[in-house]
């Protein structure tokens, strides 16, 4: 009866057995419904013989008005998108304590203006007097040096008048010269601070390009050669001409700053655009950059990424190492070919192993 029970235990553990196996072999169906994205071949510099590099729009006369003073902004007269004519009034600044100290200075003008007159009048009587021998060279010495110190302390009276004129004109920011707003960055009640952008005007239809090239092809960038401007938001190759070339790369992590004036144009064209700047020169360094945009770009952290499709339609976060920026692009080192495609926007979150629909 003992054996009996023995053979059925065992044949119990050996059938549970069994079942949890052919359990662990079924393959469960993955109903997870893809994620669409949109992907983009890699670019690379080096199709071209010729030396490209990356530049921006900017205008040729542009400003960023500050104030001197500390103070709230009274009133802010002007939008984004106006046109205004040189001296035109901007932006006023609450300046009370300065009203208060004019009106101390006009009186202290007042004051001293008085004095020097008085001043005046004894110092002509006491050289009459003096031509006369009736009065002694001590007395004349006296008059002298009232008449001196009054006569100073009038000019710094008005010199204390035209200082504080001058830091009443920084409570009034006016345009420095014919232009349109491009941007706003005070209200009515903020704090203007000493040095802070408040508003931004440029003169518009007149633009230039500013580039930064290499230090290995700087050598053969010479002003007043004429270049090819591409501005591939608007679909058109502008032609400009290279008015400045910086011999200095200090502050600008070893690339050189090369500023290039359109020509006219009758294309669309707006500050902080960016281009491609093709120069008549045989690029010396013969490697691809391989760029991609920033916005496809992954960070966590301290890594940055771009997620890549597998052969089975699947997301695969491939960490980069970074270099240069260009404009709207990044430089990758390594971590990408140049025959790869990576994925730029996807409808949904990505993640990786997620199943993907190419769009």
């Amino acid at each position: 009866m003992k054996n009996k029970l023995n053979t059925i235990i065992a044949f119990s553990i050996a059938f549970v057995i069994t079942s949890c196996g052919n359990e662990d072999k079924k393959v469960v169906a993955d109903n997870t419904p893809a994620i669409a994205v949109k992907t983009s071949k890699v670019e690379t510099n080096g199709s071209s013989p010729f030396l490209s590099v990356s530049g921006k729009i900017q205008a040729t006369n542009s400003a960023e008005l500050s104030t001197r003073l500390m103070g709230y902004v009274n009133k802010v007269h002007v939008n984004v998108g106006d046109k205004v004519r040189k001296g035109q009034l901007l932006v006023s600044i609450n300046n009370t304590d300065l009203q208060a100290k004019r009106a101390q200075v006009n009186a202290g003008i007042t004051e001293a203006t008085a004095a020097f007159n008085n001043a005046e009048k004894d110092y002509k009587r006491f050289q009459n007097l003096f031509a006369d021998s009736s009065a002694s060279q001590k007395e004349m010495d006296d008059i002298t040096a009232n008449y001196k110190m009054a006569k100073a302390r009038l000019e710094a009276a008005n010199q204390m008048k035209n200082e504080v004129n001058a830091q009443l004109a920084y409570s009034n920011i006016t345009a420095p010269f014919n232009g349109v707003i491009t941007g706003k960055n005070v209200k009515e009640g903020d704090m203007a601070n000493p040095g802070m952008p408040l508003i931004s005007i440029e003169t518009p239809g007149s633009f230039e390009v500013v580039a930064m090239v290499p230090e290995t092809e700087i050598s053969d960038i010479k002003t007043g050669t004429t270049v090819d401007v591409v501005v591939n938001s608007v679909n058109a190759t502008l032609k400009g001409k290279v008015t400045e070339v910086s011999t200095s790369a200090k502050n600008t992590g070893g690339q050189y700053l090369v500023k290039i004036n359109l020509d006219k144009t009758d294309a669309t064209i707006l500050s902080g655009m960016f281009t491609t700047v093709q120069f008549p020169v045989e690029r010396k360094s013969k490697s691809s950059m391989v760029l991609i945009p920033t916005e496809a770009i992954v960070t966590n952290g301290q890594l940055s990424g771009v997620y890549t499709v597998s052969q089975s339609n699947t997301a695969i976060l491939r960490w980069l190492r970074l270099g240069r920026t260009f404009g709207d692009q990044v430089e990758v080192l390594s971590g990408l070919n140049d025959d790869e495609a990576y994925i730029v926007s996807a409808e949904g979150k990505l993640y990786n192993g997620a199943k993907i629909s190419v769009q």
